[in-house]
């Protein structure tokens, strides 16, 4: 028997998680928009919405930690972000 065993360090286990939210927060999305049922839809949406607040704990927890460093953003990309954000809904509204 192999006595050998790989432990993951606390950082890899968050990242991991981390990674495994995004995915699953992506495939809900993907299956969300291919369903025509309202009520699956419901559910889909209600557990991709989880997945995603599940993912920003993770997120908050590494940033915490210095795990997952982050730039500030200046207010100028902020405003530019929102206006493109901004200008996509309303074209597609």
């Amino acid at each position: 028997m192999n006595n050998n065993t790989y432990s993951m360090s606390e950082k890899e286990l968050l990242t991991d998680l981390l990674h495994t939210e995004k995915d699953m927060t992506k495939t809900y999305a993907d299956n969300c928009t291919e369903t025509s049922s309202p009520e699956l839809r419901r559910m889909l949406i209600k557990h991709m919405t989880e997945c995603s607040e599940d993912q920003l704990a993770v997120f908050d927890e590494m940033h915490k930690r210095n795990m997952y460093p982050t730039k500030l953003a200046q207010q100028q990309e902020v405003q530019t972000a929102k206006q493109s954000m901004q200008t996509l809904k309303s074209e597609t509204w």
